[in-house]
């Protein structure tokens, strides 16, 4: 860690209320980012970012100094966002029978010329456990008996919708992608 950000932490730590300004201007443009993977709109995502922060701040003194602050944070941001949608919408459980433990699906390396923003856009059709789902999983690295304990969700469940965001996504890229170059073509 650094001096500046562990003197910001101790400070946040003491309650001081300009040391919790520094930390918010700091981090929360990173995290207002995590936020909108999980929100429906951007107001849904700034209360999460807002309760989070306010959490972060409150449990402040529990932090000791193992592994990044940001993941930390980070960790928090997650928690508060799902806590969310557990609160205000119900995590649809789906009966089906458990996806193979180790399907085998790629994304064709055409995808690369994608922008960040396009994936991202994608990501947000997704229906919400969908979305829920592979944001845990695919970006925040969570498998899938992290994410039942995070989302009372079952590891087969999870598996589902996994399985179910990377055949929409695959169906995003598909119609987004323009076939005619030959560049695109490549590897598909």
């Amino acid at each position: 860690m650094t001096d500046k950000l562990d003197d910001i932490i101790a400070g946040c730590t003491a309650g001081k209320r300009q040391s919790q300004e520094e930390l918010y201007r700091m981090l929360s443009p990173k995290m207002y980012a995590v936020c909108l993977q999980y929100a429906s709109d951007a107001d849904e995502a700034s209360d999460f970012l807002q309760e989070g922060f306010i959490r972060v701040f409150t449990n402040i003194k529990s932090y000791r100094g193992e592994g990044s602050f940001e993941g930390w944070v980070r960790k928090i941001i997650v928690n508060t966002a799902l806590q969310f949608i557990r609160n205000k919408r119900r995590l649809y459980v789906v009966n089906e029978e458990a996806i193979e433990e180790n399907f085998s699906y790629q994304m064709p390396g055409i995808y690369y010329e994608l922008e960040a923003e396009d994936l991202l856009r994608m990501i947000k059709e997704l229906p919400l456990n969908q979305r829920i789902v592979f944001n845990l999983y695919a970006i925040e690295g969570y498998n899938h008996a992290e994410i039942e304990s995070m989302t009372g969700m079952p590891e087969n469940t999870s598996k589902s919708h996994l399985h179910r965001a990377r055949k929409a996504l695959k169906k995003m890229l598909d119609r987004n992608i323009p076939y005619g170059s030959k560049k695109m073509r490549k590897n598909v």
